[in-house]
């Protein structure tokens, strides 16, 4: 059963806001230098409101760069004051909830490690109270709805009203071009079933490569989603934590301008629905080219065998019986006969001329 959010449109507690709302900023906050310049070039582009940086970064292990922890709290608070951005950052307990109210941070973020813990996230929903703060809610790592929604229901109910659920893709075990998958299905039926609750794309995680992110932002406009959350530093190649996903103010600014804001058209129904299949179809084309590479190597273990024990590459009967059975079974399924035959022609084929590579090459 899916309760019922009590949300604050963001366009009522963001000064100045409109569609979409733009948060930027460095993945960590490094120094006072780099925090300080990064948000004055930041502040130079009109449609960025909010700004982020990392003090307490969770890492998968010990040792490497754990944030700067609560100095941090005074750059940005001197970001505040000296840029009029509004300041967010991570917070992962009570005692980061309690420092960065104190020193006057606007908005706070639960990231993707901290939702899977409901124990964690509700701490985190009682250290804020009743104090009027927006939140922002990150998807878990895995590609789990039901503990996305079961966070955000945990602030809603002890009166957070301002909270922006963050799409930042998930952990997949297929590679892909993306660092996570950005598996739009999942935020599109988080919008259908809550569609007061704004949703914001984390382009940086989803794709960990800056080069993709230009592309990534405009698909997510395109699917009504209401913003985006993207790293940004004054110098990318130095930078600490991320430096692939992170992009310069200036080059922040070209993919603004560039982006295309489309009229909502009433048919949002059918374009989450037309996404939410595409995506589909993206993750069996990756079971399929998955299968078709395991397939192949099954292939080149039998040229391998063959080899050795001096037997033909071609057995004819062989390929013209599996021929008829694969076709006969793929008609049971809906298929065409031309497409199975093709199909099977092309693989086959493959198949001969990884064999003759065997062959072909010297003893070890």
């Amino acid at each position: 059963m899916t309760a019922t959010l009590n949300i604050t449109p963001f366009e009522e507690w963001l000064p100045g806001s409109a569609q979409p709302m733009i948060i930027a900023g460095p993945c960590s906050a490094e120094t006072e230098e780099q925090v300080m310049e990064t948000a004055f070039g930041i502040a130079s582009i009109p449609q960025v409101k909010i700004f982020r940086a990392g003090i307490w970064k969770p890492r998968t292990r010990p040792g490497a760069f754990e944030g700067v922890g609560t100095k941090g709290l005074q750059w940005l608070q001197k970001v505040k004051e000296q840029t009029g951005l509004l300041v967010t950052v991570e917070v992962a307990n009570p005692r980061h909830v309690q420092e960065a109210l104190d020193h006057g941070i606007d908005i706070l973020w639960i990231g993707a490690r901290t939702v899977v813990n409901p124990f964690a996230v509700q701490e985190i929903a009682e250290a804020i109270g009743d104090r009027d703060v927006p939140v922002l809610i990150k998807n878990p790592l895995n590609p789990d709805l039901t503990t996305w929604m079961g966070a955000i229901e945990r602030l809603n109910r002890v009166g957070l009203k301002k909270l922006v659920a963050v799409h930042r893709g998930f952990s997949f075990f297929n590679r892909t071009p993306y660092r996570n998958a950005p598996m739009w299905e999942i935020p599109i039926e988080l919008k259908r079933l809550h569609p007061n609750l704004p949703i914001v794309v984390d382009p940086s995680h989803i794709c960990g490569n800056r080069e993709l992110i230009p592309a990534t932002i405009q698909k997510a406009l395109d699917l009504e989603m209401n913003g985006v959350m993207i790293e940004t530093h004054i110098s990318p190649s130095k930078a600490l934590t991320d430096k692939n996903q992170q992009v310069t103010p200036a080059h922040l600014e070209e993919i603004l301008s560039r982006l295309i804001l489309r009229r909502e058209t009433g048919s949002s129904e059918l374009s989450y629905k037309l996404e939410e299949l595409r995506s589909e179809i993206d993750k069996l084309d990756e079971e399929l080219i998955d299968i078709l590479a395991r397939r192949m190597k099954v292939v080149e273990e039998i040229g391998i065998y063959k080899k050795v024990n001096k037997v033909t590459i071609l057995q004819l009967k062989r390929w013209n019986q599996l021929k008829q059975d694969r076709i006969e079974a793929g008609i049971k399924m809906g298929l065409s006969r031309e497409f199975i035959l093709k199909l099977l022609e092309s693989v086959h084929e493959e198949g001969i001329r990884r064999q003759i590579e065997v062959m072909n090459r010297d003893e070890p």
